[in-house]
């Protein structure tokens, strides 16, 4: 066996080892966040949105490092595709859940100036 389908082998080993841990990572993270989620709705948590938001954008990256890893691995271009299908949906999500977090933060900083009695800067 040449020095290179050994070379090969390991690093196709090395990934999917690599992808079932960010995978499953990701999924823990997922799951403890929506499990606080459920404990600051019982609570009535006012920030559950913001720590449910950084909670499930942070999994999802988790999850689209896997499959930006499952890229150097595939064969055919319909894998190659499907992949490619996968991270930009991933990449979306993670974004609009930025998005949500920024203005989760922006609107609890206004809350908070306004309970504060701040108007702003003096004019």
């Amino acid at each position: 066996m040449p020095f290179y389908d050994v070379l090969e082998q390991l690093l196709t080993h090395i990934i999917d080892i690599a992808i079932l841990v960010f995978e499953f990572v990701g999924v823990t993270v997922i799951i403890i966040s929506g499990c606080r989620g459920v404990v600051d709705y019982i609570r009535h948590n006012p920030e559950i949105r913001l720590n449910l938001a950084t909670g499930m954008a942070l999994g999802l990256e988790f999850k689209l490092g896997s499959e930006i890893l499952r890229t150097v691995i595939v064969r055919q271009l319909s894998e190659i595709a499907t992949v490619a299908a996968i991270i930009a949906l991933r990449a979306a999500l993670t974004f609009l859940i930025h998005w949500e977090i920024k203005v989760e933060k922006m609107d609890d900083g206004a809350a908070n100036a306004a309970a504060k009695g701040d108007n702003g800067p003096a004019k």
